[in-house]
């Protein structure tokens, strides 16, 4: 299979169908684009498949154009900006109806074994609502539509009873509608797990061209949308650039009409902090069909490492210290794709690693199979730990 073929073959997947450019758009006429709307599974949501990811953002005009544009969700969590992303947002939206937006927030339970994905005893359920607390304060909501419980990649914490039990009491209190759960490794697994866990109704999820598991990818997604699960795609960008040296940019509107292929991919958050960004991500609804062109251009230059981590768990137990590696990895795709300084320090700090992680070994043993040279890239982002928080999280 030539090169072309496979991403034209990823592309299609499990669909197979290439989605144009009238396929449920809304009418159209000279002054308003066309926006195509999804519904997001079983929840009933019908969205625009370009939602905004709201991490990096923090001018709230930006926030209030995309409004206007048409964006209909917003997506944060409790620890962007340390959470001051939350406040932002709270901030703004009260001036907004509330039935004219949904929104999406994350948290984290805490006490996962970083070997096994598993949580443990020293998971706490009272911290995990008392931090939901804080993002409902922050927000100045009643409720939020959707509470993602955040970062699982482990079937054992996608089953994980007191968290289940603990999400299932706060939609029955009314303070959030639906339940999901964010994945960025071991996904195909966490997805299926989150279909068959009778509890979660979304699942955000990374998406994009430079995942080689788009086959069992897709079947997974389609797996859960069968079920009735609702699909958000993240990352699909990818990192925004081929190279740490941001000199070969990835088309990011050829990258996320990629992603939107998949009609079971429901919408989409792209984090666009700028206000050409917005402008660019949501001009996608013009035509989602993939020209060869575009199709060429997602074709990553030979001599470019890349920046994205496929989260595919293959170097799990390789690293002597039993370093987080694909937790790293993220970090160093925030630092070089996005310059999302701070959260890439605040993931960094979350996982209490020695100063000098790889001080101690004369050579790398770790295989990636994307050819990363792991130990270069840890002390790229482990540096994070020395550097004042003030500097970069506002």
């Amino acid at each position: 299979m030539n090169r072309r073929s496979f991403f034209r073959s990823g592309v299609l997947g499990a669909s197979g169908i290439m989605i144009g450019k009238t396929a449920m758009a809304a009418g159209k006429s000279e002054k308003e684009p066309a926006i195509i709307y999804r519904t997001l599974g079983k929840t009933g949501i019908k969205l625009p498949v370009v939602s905004m990811g709201v991490m990096r953002a923090d001018n709230p005009n930006l926030v209030r154009a995309a409004l206007a544009k048409g964006v209909k969700h917003l997506d944060t969590a409790h620890v962007y900006q340390s959470g001051n992303n939350e406040k932002m947002l709270g901030d703004l939206l009260k001036d907004y109806p509330r039935d004219s937006f949904t929104l999406a927030t994350k948290v984290k339970p805490g006490g996962v074994n970083r070997e096994t994905g598993a949580f443990t005893k020293d998971t706490d359920i009272k911290e995990f609502n008392r931090m939901f607390d804080i993002s409902m304060e922050r927000l100045q909501m009643d409720y939020v539509d959707i509470l993602y419980v955040h970062d699982l990649w482990s079937r054992e914490a996608v089953m994980y009873r007191p968290v289940l039990n603990a999400v299932l009491e706060l939609k029955k209190q009314g303070r959030i509608k639906h339940i999901g759960l964010s994945t960025h490794r071991n996904m195909p697994e966490v997805i299926r797990a989150a279909a068959d866990s009778g509890v979660y109704e979304v699942v955000l999820t990374t998406c994009n061209f430079q995942m080689t598991n788009w086959e069992e990818m897709n079947e997974a997604i389609a797996y859960a949308a069968g079920a009735g699960l609702g699909i958000v795609a993240m990352k699909t960008m990818a990192g925004g650039f081929f190279d740490r040296e941001r000199q070969q940019p990835i088309n990011v509107r050829a990258a996320l009409k990629w992603a939107l292929q998949n009609p079971n991919v429901h919408t989409s958050i792209p984090g666009f902090a700028s206000f050409d960004e917005l402008e660019e991500s949501f001009s996608v609804m013009e035509n989602l069909g993939l020209t060869d062109q575009e199709l060429m251009d997602l074709q990553q230059p030979e001599a470019a490492a890349s920046l994205f981590c496929l989260g595919c768990d293959q170097c799990k137990g390789q690293c002597p210290k039993g370093l987080p590696i694909p937790d790293l990895m993220r970090g160093y795709m925030y630092t070089y794709g996005y310059h999302a300084y701070g959260q890439a320090q605040e993931l960094v700090l979350s996982l209490n690693l020695p100063e000098n992680p790889c001080q101690d070994c004369d050579t790398c043993s770790v295989q990636c199979r994307k050819g990363f040279h792991v130990s270069e890239k840890i002390r790229d982002v482990a540096r994070w730990q020395k550097v004042p928080s003030e500097y970069f999280i506002t």
